[in-house]
């Protein structure tokens, strides 16, 4: 399966997608259906290694695929990246382990990183407890990781620095209780739940960093970590703004106001606010993919990136999620009264994009830590 394959397949899917958009978010989840379609085209695993059977596709590569996944519908680029940046955890995992875990041609493995959950250590394992938020993807996964802190005789195991080490486990779906708490403005479809394990036995093979210590030396595991989370948000929001710039030409294109035979189209502002957005959105793109080449151009030669890329390809991500919430608004408005009813896609794109720029991953505090970088100031870059 090619980088190439798998953006074709995306793009047909997302035109498939479109016309169910309203029933992805009425239902709160992707439809059960549509999820296995997405796994079996390959959208849930490209960050599998080629040993376990993955594509092991770049970065660059799966952000494409969640763009265009996301001009159909925003949840399902959302659900798309998430369930894959999950994956990345599976490189502390044996490779039996991974393989059961995506057993299915469409297997869906997702999860949350924070550690809030407590792993004590027993005999073969570990354990568990806890209580994550966020869980997009959840309601449809087999497998659902939980970032947890390793407690042993008592104690938490630390890292070389001192903290309690935070260790991705994950559990089987049957292990897990939903919360039905997504109760939400904009991307809905993702089912980004909170959910819960009580007391739950965790083998310590499907145990992050317990058997294996560290990930294979491979491009994809010496990238900077929290840089695919990131993309991820980044390329979902330009795949929204994309679709909302197309569904405002289409409107513009056919509406006509005060009694005019001429449609919205014809008008200089209308034109005016079109090429702006287009002008916006394709360099925040550009920017985007560029830093985002540039860093894996030095790991896929075997380097390392440096702050600078990390700094660029964070700053990038920022960037992209505030251009596409400036021409999603923009296309918002120009579309007038169109815009406000629920069967327009526009009123969607609008809710899901302002739901996107609120992650912690594109907060203002990456402006400041990038910032401080460019200025050369003493910066802390721990998450960066």
């Amino acid at each position: 399966m090619t980088d190439a394959d798998l953006l074709t397949r995306a793009r047909r899917m997302a035109a498939s997608l479109a016309p169910r958009a309203g029933e992805i978010e009425a239902a709160g989840r992707i439809p059960a259906d549509l999820s296995r379609a997405m796994g079996e085209a390959g959208f849930y695993r490209m960050f599998v290694s080629e040993a376990c059977g993955g594509p092991e596709l770049s970065p660059r590569a799966a952000a494409e695929v969640y763009e265009a996944l996301a001009q159909g519908d925003g949840a399902c680029g959302w659900v798309s990246f998430i369930a894959c940046t999950t994956t990345l955890a599976f490189g502390r995992l044996t490779d039996e382990a991974t393989r059961e875990i995506m057993a299915r041609p469409d297997s869906l493995a997702t999860g949350v990183f924070a550690a809030n959950g407590r792993a004590e250590r027993v005999p073969g394992g570990f354990r568990v407890s806890g209580r994550w938020d966020w869980g997009s993807g959840s309601p449809n996964a087999d497998w659902i990781g939980g970032g947890c802190v390793l407690i042993e005789d008592g104690q938490p195991l630390l890292n070389s620095a001192g903290t309690p080490r935070n260790h991705m486990l994950f559990f089987r779906a049957d292990q897990v209780r939903s919360l039905d708490t997504w109760r939400v403005a904009g991307l809905s479809g993702t089912g980004s739940t909170a959910f819960e394990v009580k007391d739950v036995f965790v083998d310590e093979r499907h145990a992050a960093g317990v058997l294996r210590k560290a990930p294979p030396d491979r491009p994809l595991y010496r990238f900077p970590p929290f840089s695919p989370l990131a993309q991820g948000i980044g390329a979902v929001a330009l795949g929204i703004a994309r679709a909302a710039l197309d569904e405002a030409i289409r409107v513009t294109g056919e509406k006509r106001r005060g009694g005019s035979s001429a449609p919205l189209a014809e008008r200089p502002y209308t034109q005016i606010e079109v090429a702006r957005a287009e002008a916006r959105l394709r360099a925040a793109r550009a920017f985007f993919y560029g830093a985002l080449d540039e860093a894996w151009a030095v790991v896929a030669g075997g380097g390392a990136p440096t702050a600078a890329h990390a700094r660029d390809m964070r700053l990038s991500v920022n960037h992209a999620m505030a251009e596409s919430i400036a021409v999603v608004d923009a296309m918002y408005a120009l579309a007038g009264g169109t815009s406000i009813y629920s069967t327009s896609p526009l009123q969607r794109q609008f809710r899901d994009i302002h739901v996107a720029g609120q992650h912690f991953m594109v907060s203002p505090n990456i402006l400041e830590t990038a910032g401080r970088l460019y200025l050369g100031l003493p910066t802390n870059t721990a998450g960066f």
